[in-house]
């Protein structure tokens, strides 16, 4: 399967006291039609931008709002259209991930169950306001799915998705979110591994000595849902990296460094 990696929202967090950041989604051509992996920040964001992705993202994390950005630009520069969107498979549902959704209406949407519990129920406080609710009024097409299925190279995996191919699977990475994910691509020459916000700098996967600018780190422990779970996937990570770098390329959504590898390759 063809793979391109779009970048579908720039971030200058903090004024440029942090690094820059990147919104990393992946377009899979595959047999049926095109399949998303995470959304970006989407075109309303442009519209409506506070109320869209909130204050936070705006102003803290430092939103850099461009339409040519957007999902739905990228998919039209490569000559489809909006429909031929037929799936989006998420890392979980944080405004700058699930922004693109409405987008692509039609698209059925692939989400841990959990995730999608949290975002569209909200137990407490903080899950009502983690989450947009504006940006799932269109009504998604939910598709959602447990912590089950094969092993794969050592998580869990629900390893199949409906209505999409083998190739595609949903890697259980809680933590950061509690229905948080991977989504891993098999291309034909080996795997892809979007983490999502399961780490946020490059230098957390490094397997002799692991490294991350203090903000980041910092950024990471204040927007996370769970501390062990995400520090212990963050560590099975850096193992697939050790023992599987040949057979898998790992990157997050994040990172800026990691996209402009693939952009280069």
């Amino acid at each position: 399967m063809k793979v391109h990696h779009l970048n579908c929202g720039s971030m200058r967090p903090l004024g440029g006291r942090m690094p820059e950041m990147v919104a990393h989604c992946l377009l899979i051509e595959a047999a049926d039609g095109l399949v998303l992996a995470d959304s970006g920040f989407g075109t309303r964001a442009l519209e409506q931008p506070g109320k869209w992705l909130g204050t936070a993202l705006t102003t803290v994390v430092g939103a850099r709002l461009e339409r040519s950005e957007t999902a739905a630009a990228q998919v039209a520069a490569l000559g489809y259209a909006a429909e031929d969107v037929r799936h989006i498979v998420t890392t979980h549902l944080d405004c700058d991930h699930a922004g693109g959704l409405a987008d692509f209406p039609h698209a059925t949407v692939h989400v841990h169950a959990e995730e999608h519990r949290a975002a569209t129920a909200p137990a407490n406080f903080r899950e009502r306001y983690r989450y947009r609710s504006i940006q799932f009024e269109h009504g998604p097409r939910w598709s959602t799915y447990r912590t089950e299925g094969e092993s794969w190279l050592g998580f869990e995996a629900v390893r199949e998705l409906k209505g999409l191919p083998p190739e595609i699977l949903l890697i259980p990475l809680g933590g950061h979110t509690l229905g948080h994910a991977g989504v891993a691509v098999d291309t034909g020459s080996g795997w892809l591994l979007h983490a999502g916000d399961a780490y946020f700098h490059h230098g957390q996967l490094d397997p002799v000595a692991r490294h991350c600018p203090g903000g980041l780190e910092a950024f990471q422990k204040l927007v996370q849902t769970q501390k062990k779970p995400r520090l212990a996937n963050e560590r099975r990570l850096r193992e697939l990296v050790r023992h599987h770098g040949d057979e898998v390329q790992v990157f997050s959504a994040h990172d800026h460094a990691e996209f402009e590898r693939y952009q280069d390759s």
